[in-house]
């Protein structure tokens, strides 16, 4: 076992999209912290979750749990204009649609969440390739191919996430990327993290070369996954953050596009601020 590093953050997003909270600790399930992505925003033109990467406003909306102890979870919501109420409230989405501009409902993690079907006349490919945010010229992300651990944690229909439940990435990403792109403000708010770490680690990006490997977090153990492919999202504007689509010329140009790396709960257990990270294979 070695330890490569400590966690110095972390984070949970009870609605996907939304700004998050960060706690002092947490424990780690199969469904990575719990109440992360809990809830979900649901474009009812397109009858997905991927409302974010269309409206940066959801960004600057906010949400949090008030009452942890509650079953199931219901957070806060906060708007822009600091408007509060409950997810699960009269009028709620309605609240939340004003503000996005589209037709939305809010969900919490049950099954009838991904049972609707898109409009045929909506053009799914070339949205996708606008989320993606790539210009010509610059390689297209592939998702031909996705992992079969992945597929079966979509088909456990779980809370709202894009790929696997937790999300690590290292301050010398964001550092490394902060430096190839001085005029661009680079924190880790951009790229929404659930552990934030910080290494001794060479290289500029380490955590890429975790990829297949096992690590023991406080108490919980994880596997590494697969890098996050990054989209529009890392360049919206959102609440003091400037929008910025310099953003993803430099992660593509530094990174190919990826920053941060995916990973799933082996062994449950808990996290605080200050645990070690350490490989285990």
């Amino acid at each position: 076992m070695s330890e490569v590093g400590r966690v110095s953050g972390i984070f949970r997003y009870p609605v996907k999209s939304m700004l998050g909270e960060e706690l002092d600790g947490a424990s780690l399930g199969e469904s990575g912290i719990p109440g992360d992505r809990a809830w979900g925003v649901r474009d009812e033109v397109r009858a997905d979750f991927f409302v974010g990467k269309r409206s940066a406003s959801l960004m600057s909306c906010a949400a949090w749990y008030a009452d942890t102890e509650e079953t199931p979870l219901v957070p806060q919501i906060r708007l822009p204009d600091g408007e509060t109420f409950r997810a699960d409230a009269e009028g709620a989405a309605e609240r939340v649609g004003r503000v996005v501009g589209r037709d939305v409902t809010l969900w919490p993690v049950v099954s009838e969440a991904r049972q609707a079907v898109p409009r045929e006349d909506v053009p799914l490919l070339d949205e996708m390739q606008k989320m993606m945010a790539r210009e010509e010229g610059e390689p297209q992300p592939d998702f031909s191919n996705p992992a079969p651990e992945l597929i079966e944690f979509y088909a456990r229909n779980g809370p709202f996430f894009d790929a696997y439940p937790l999300l690590l990435l290292t301050q010398r990403s964001i550092d490394s990327l902060a430096s190839a792109a001085p005029e661009s403000r680079i924190e880790a708010r951009r790229f929404r993290p659930n552990l934030l770490l910080e290494t001794a680690e060479a290289g500029s990006f380490p955590e890429q070369e975790w990829i297949g490997r096992r690590a023991r977090i406080g108490s919980a153990v994880v596997s590494i996954q697969s890098t996050c492919i990054r989209c529009v999202m890392t360049t919206h504007g959102f609440a003091d953050i400037p929008k910025d689509p310099r953003v993803m010329r430099t992660l593509v140009r530094e990174a190919e596009g990826n920053l941060g790396v995916y990973a799933m709960v082996e062994e449950p257990g808990d996290v605080r601020r200050g645990d070690a990270f350490s490989l285990l294979d």
